[in-house]
């Protein structure tokens, strides 16, 4: 592999010097940092679309060494604008493995750069919080205000789908489910197609008539990138869709997104939460899941109208609401990714509750 001298650039005037890989030299790439602790799954961080806008940084030192497996991405391909790893593995060895994460990142454009102490990148932004970065040949010529005043844009429209697509359930039919698609992962649609429903992924902008127009027993919010708030159109939709009694599930954003339509507000955190180990209480019950999760903002606990909701589940490590069960409306969400993609996989359960939440209104309907 051919690479040259490279660098991360934070938006604090650290500089990191590394090797590229990936795509060719080229313009700066500038995007939020953030950093994901899995120690696998590396293929479904690259490809879930919640990251897109980002620069990830990998925790675990070496990554590509399973290779590039297209069955186990969750989009279409890598969803990021930055890639910062320890080393990359030149020469991965699995019976699945159709290629190499260089390879990869150059076909779809992503920058990427290797040979950086990626652990000490990670204590400074849990220290300091979320920042933005920018991987460049050239560190004396960043604009640093430029840098500075980067934020996400179109982060929703620019990974959710443009047209309806139906996945066919993987036996008999029992439910029809719209998941309105925000960026979701492909392991959503696949979890809810093993227990029998039928899904109908639309675009963000669908109305709250046109989803009831499909006659779902079932609506699915999903996960995707970006600020919850800045979503005032879905957000007024969906409050629509709330008054039709209609079954709600929400993962991720979509469990902000569906907050913000009850009256809660949402926050930044400093430096989020993305990884495989992440602990959450179940307030109810006491036990702890470990969870798959990857988001930078929260529900404020504090701002949830009493009458409207109850916090189920809350992050064990900081306290940060992380599931909602609410009063009046059909309807649950968490903040973590139940479809485990790569991950544990304690809370799958949840799969079921909302197909028997379908059942319950399917029966009323008769």
């Amino acid at each position: 592999m051919v690479s040259f001298a490279a660098y991360l650039v934070l938006e604090n005037a650290m500089v990191f010097e590394g090797r590229s890989f990936g795509r060719a030299a080229g313009a700066d790439v500038i995007g939020e940092v953030v950093f994901a602790t899995g120690m696998t799954g590396y293929l479904e961080t690259l490809t879930d679309p919640s990251y897109y806008g980002q620069i990830i940084v990998q925790t675990f030192p070496m990554i590509g060494n399973y290779g590039v497996i297209p069955g186990d991405f969750e989009s279409s391909g890598p969803k990021p604008k930055g890639y910062v790893v320890r080393e990359w593995c030149e020469k991965p060895s699995n019976f699945r493995s159709q290629g190499d994460i260089d390879a990869l990142l150059k076909r779809e454009g992503v920058a990427g750069l290797c040979g950086v102490d990626t652990r000490a990148i990670t204590r400074i932004i849990r220290e300091y919080g979320a920042m933005n970065g920018v991987i460049t040949s050239n560190p004396a010529g960043v604009d640093m205000d430029a840098l500075k005043g980067y934020v996400i844009s179109d982060a929703i429209a620019n990974v959710s789908v443009k047209e309806p697509a139906v996945l066919p359930a993987k036996r008999a039919a029992l439910y029809r489910v719209v998941l309105w698609d925000f960026g979701a992962k492909s392991s959503i649609a696949a979890s809810l197609a093993e227990r029998g429903c039928e899904v109908t992924t639309v675009p963000h902008d669908y109305t709250a008539e046109q989803i009831a127009a499909l006659r779902p027993d079932g609506l699915m919010l999903s996960n995707g990138p970006g600020d919850p708030a800045g979503n005032r159109g879905i957000i007024e939709e969906l409050r629509k869709v709330t008054g039709t009694g209609l079954p709600i599930f929400g993962i991720c954003l979509g469990h902000q997104i569906m907050a913000l339509a009850m009256g809660a507000e949402t926050e930044r955190l400093k430096y989020g939460h993305r990884g495989t180990n992440q602990p959450v209480r179940d307030n109810r019950t006491g036990v702890i899941h470990i969870t798959t999760q990857n988001h930078g903002y929260a529900v404020i606990s504090g701002s949830i109208p009493e009458d409207a909701a109850e916090i189920r589940y809350a992050n064990a490590n900081d306290g940060t609401c992380e599931g909602l069960e609410y009063k009046t409306i059909p309807a649950f969400t968490v903040q973590f990714h139940p479809e485990a993609a790569a991950g544990p996989r304690d809370t799958e359960f949840l799969f079921g509750r909302f197909t028997d939440m379908m059942e319950e209104y399917k029966n009323a309907k008769k």
